[in-house]
C-alpha cells in the first residue's frame, strides 16, 4: 500500500503559499534537472500571473523518500474563501503560512476557523524570516493567541512550527540553525500530517472538491478516495445534492505528479486522483459501490454577499468591438462559470438580464475580466450588497477590515471610515512608522472605497477584508461626492473640446476617442452631473492673432480599469465592458428622460 500524505497550504494573501509550493516541487526532484520551470509555477492562468495571486485551487503531488504528498496550493484571498472551505476538507492537515513581519491578517483568521472546525492540527510556517523586520517570535504567539481564541483544542494549541524562506528555499525548526534546504519541512510534513483515514478493503467512496473539463473526454471531477479502491472501467452511482443517483462508468483514470497529470490504472483510500466518465458530475457528489450507496456529507459554502446586473450591451456602440454579444452567449457562459465556481451563483433577471452573485468584488471583477478577453460584451450594474430578512429583521453583511497605514496618515483613514459607519475595534503601533487599525464595517460602505484609501496613503497603505457575519441594518449609505461629466454628443472626442473642459474636473477619455449621448466622459469637480459637449471643435478663420493659435496642453486622462470603474459608478450609472474599451455610462442616455427619472426618484 501506498503511504500518502494529503496537506493544503492556507495563508493570507502574499505570504507566499505558491512560492513555497515551487520550493517543495523544486527540491523533492520532482523537475528534471534540465527541465524548464517558470516562477510561481502553479499560478497557471493569465491574471493569475499579472496581479500574482492565486484565484484557483489547484493540487499537485510530489514524492518524498517512499511517500506520496498530495499538496493543494488555495487561494489568500477573501473573495475566493469558497475555493478554500471545500479543499480543506479533502486532506488530514493544513500548512498554515504566516508572514514572520505582518503576522496574523483577516484571511488567516478565516481560514484558521475553518481548518479548526474540521479538527485538523495545522503545521505553523513563519515564512520570510529573511525580512529585516521580522519578528517570528512575535508572530509565533500571534498565532496561538488566535488559536485560543478560536477554542482550538489542547492538540492543536501545541502546533508544530517551521521557520521558512520560501523565496531562498530554505526552512529550519529553530532560529539557531543554518540555512541550508527544505529538508526540515519535508520532515515536518512526514512526521506530524495524520495518515489518511479509511479502508483500501472497504467499498468505494470519493467525493468531488474540484471540477475540470477536456475538450476530448469531457467533465473531469477531482475527488479525494475516503475508501476502497477505484481502477480504471469500474462501475460506480453518481450521487448528487439532491439524491439523484446516476450510475456510469470510468472511462479515465487520472493521476497527478508534479505538474504533469498521468493515466493510472488504479487508485486507492487517501488518494486524491481525477475521474472522468460521468457528464453530470458536479462539486460535492460522491461516487460510490453501486452495491454500497452511502452518499458522504453535501459540501456546505457560506453565502454569497454582494449582486451585481450583469446585461446585454445597448450602447450605441454595441456590437462594434466585441465577438460574443447575445443574451444566449452570455447565459451559456455565466452557467459554465457557475459549474466550476460554486461560490457564486447567477440568475435570470428578466430580458437580457442576469443576477450575478458572488463574495466580494474582486471575484466578479476577475470573471468579468476573463469575459471580456474571451470576445465578451456586455453591461455591468453597480454593485449592491446581499441583504436579507430574519425574525422581522432586517440584516446586511459586515466585514472585519484591517489596514496598515503610516502613522501620518492614520487620521484621514478612522474619519472616511467613520462617515461610511466603520466602528474602530482595535489600534495597534507596528515597526517602521506603521499602525495597524481594525474596524468592522457594513460590506456596503466599503464598495467604492479602496480607490480613496489608495490616494489618502499615497498608495503606501494595506487594506484587508474577510466577511463577518449578518447584522442589523445600519440605514443609508456614503454617496460618491463628485458629481460625473457626461456627453451631450454622438462622435469623435476632440482636444480642443477636452482642452477647455479640463478646468471642469478629470477627464476619462482622450481626444479622437468615440463617446456617445449619455457616456461619462468624465468626474465633475462639484457636486452635480453636468451635460457636455466633448467633440466641439475650434473655429476656423482667415484671420491670425497673436495668442490664439498657443498650442493647446492636455492632462492625461485617468486610468480606469475594471475594479477602479466599478468602485466609482452610482445607481444610475453602468459600465461597458468590450474587449477593448471600459466606458462608463448613464443607464438612462437621453438627457431629458434622464432629468425626468431622477425628479420622480427624489
Amino acid at each position: 500500500m501506498q503511504k500518502i500524505k494529503n496537506i493544503a497550504v492556507i495563508a493570507h494573501v502574499d505570504h507566499g503559499k505558491t512560492t513555497l509550493v515551487d520550493g517543495l516541487l523544486q527540491q523533492s526532484g520532482t523537475f528534471r534537472e534540465n527541465q524548464q520551470v517558470d516562477e510561481r509555477v502553479m499560478d497557471s492562468n493569465d491574471i493569475e500571473k499579472e496581479r500574482g495571486i492565486t484565484i484557483l485551487s489547484k493540487n499537485t503531488a510530489i514524492t518524498y523518500g517512499d511517500y506520496k504528498i498530495n499538496i493543494i496550493d488555495t487561494p489568500g484571498h477573501a473573495d475566493f474563501g469558497g475555493e478554500v472551505e471545500r479543499v480543506l476538507k479533502m486532506v488530514d492537515s493544513v500548512l498554515l503560512l504566516v508572514d514572520a513581519q505582518e503576522g496574523v491578517m483577516p484571511q488567516t483568521k478565516f481560514v484558521v476557523k475553518k481548518a479548526l472546525e474540521l479538527g485538523h492540527r495545522p503545521i505553523v510556517v513563519v515564512n520570510k524570516i529573511d525580512k529585516p523586520g521580522a519578528e517570528p517570535d512575535r508572530v509565533v504567539d500571534e498565532v496561538f493567541d488566535l488559536f485560543a481564541a478560536m477554542d482550538a483544542n489542547d492538540e492543536q494549541l501545541d502546533f508544530p512550527v517551521v521557520y521558512a524562506a520560501a523565496r531562498d528555499g530554505y526552512a529550519k525548526i529553530n532560529l539557531e540553525d543554518e540555512n541550508k534546504d527544505l529538508t526540515p519541512l519535508f520532515e515536518t510534513i512526514i512526521n506530524e500530517v495524520p495518515e489518511p483515514k479509511g479502508s483500501a478493503d472497504a467499498p468505494a467512496q470519493a467525493q468531488v472538491f474540484t471540477l475540470d473539463s477536456d475538450p476530448f473526454i469531457g467533465k473531469i471531477g477531482i475527488a479525494r478516495i475516503f475508501n476502497g479502491k477505484i481502477k480504471k472501467g469500474d462501475a460506480l452511482t453518481l450521487v448528487k445534492a439532491d439524491g439523484e443517483k446516476v450510475n456510469s462508468r470510468i472511462t479515465k483514470l487520472i493521476g497527478f505528479k508534479g505538474l504533469d497529470r498521468i493515466e493510472i490504472d488504479e487508485a486507492e483510500a487517501g488518494d486524491i486522483v481525477a475521474i472522468a466518465g460521468f457528464s453530470t458530475i458536479d462539486i460535492g457528489d460522491t461516487l460510490c459501490d453501486p452495491e454500497h450507496i452511502e452518499a458522504l456529507d453535501p459540501l456546505h459554502i457560506e453565502e454569497p454577499t454582494l449582486s451585481v446586473m450583469l446585461s446585454v450591451n445597448d450602447s450605441p456602440l454595441a456590437g462594434t468591438e466585441g465577438k460574443h454579444v447575445t443574451a444566449n452567449k452570455i447565459k451559456d457562459r455565466l452557467y459554465k462559470e457557475v459549474e466550476t465556481n460554486i461560490a457564486m451563483k447567477v440568475e435570470s433577471a428578466g430580458e437580457g438580464k442576469f443576477k450575478v452573485s458572488g463574495r466580494g468584488e474582486l471575484q466578479i471583477t476577475i470573471l468579468a475580466e476573463n469575459m471580456r478577453r474571451e470576445g465578451f460584451e456586455f453591461s455591468l450594474s453597480r454593485p449592491e450588497v446581499i441583504t436579507k430578512e430574519e425574525n422581522g429583521v432586517h440584516l446586511e453583511p459586515f466585514e472585519f477590515v484591517v489596514v496598515d497605514v503610516p502613522d501620518e496618515y492614520s487620521g484621514a483613514v478612522i474619519e472616511k471610515l467613520g462617515k461610511r459607519k466603520a466602528e474602530m475595534k482595535a489600534m495597534n503601533p507596528m515597526a517602521d512608522g506603521y499602525t495597524r487599525i481594525e474596524f468592522e464595517i457594513p460590506a456596503r460602505g466599503l464598495i467604492g472605497y479602496r480607490g480613496e484609501f489608495l490616494t489618502d496613503t499615497k498608495g503606501e497603505g494595506i487594506i484587508n477584508s474577510s466577511f463577518l457575519e449578518y447584522r442589523p441594518f445600519t440605514g443609508t449609505h456614503h454617496k460618491r461626492i463628485n458629481g460625473a461629466l457626461v456627453s451631450m454628443e454622438n462622435g469623435e472626442a476632440a482636444a480642443y473640446a477636452i482642452f477647455n473642459l479640463q478646468d471642469r474636473g478629470k477627464m476619462f477619455i482622450k481626444p479622437q476617442d468615440k463617446v456617445y449621448v449619455g457616456m461619462v466622459i468624465g468626474e465633475h469637480a462639484r457636486p452635480n452631473d453636468l451635460d457636455v459637449n466633448p467633440i466641439k471643435g475650434k473655429q476656423l478663420t482667415n484671420v491670425r492673432a497673436s495668442g490664439s493659435d498657443d498650442a493647446i496642453k492636455l492632462v492625461p486622462p485617468a486610468d480606469m480599469n475594471l475594479e477602479k470603474a466599478l468602485e466609482w459608478i452610482e445607481d444610475d450609472e453602468l459600465l461597458e465592458i468590450t474587449p477593448l474599451n471600459i466606458r462608463i455610462r448613464k443607464k438612462v442616455l437621453d438627457p431629458v428622460a434622464r432629468k425626468r427619472a431622477s425628479r420622480n426618484n427624489k
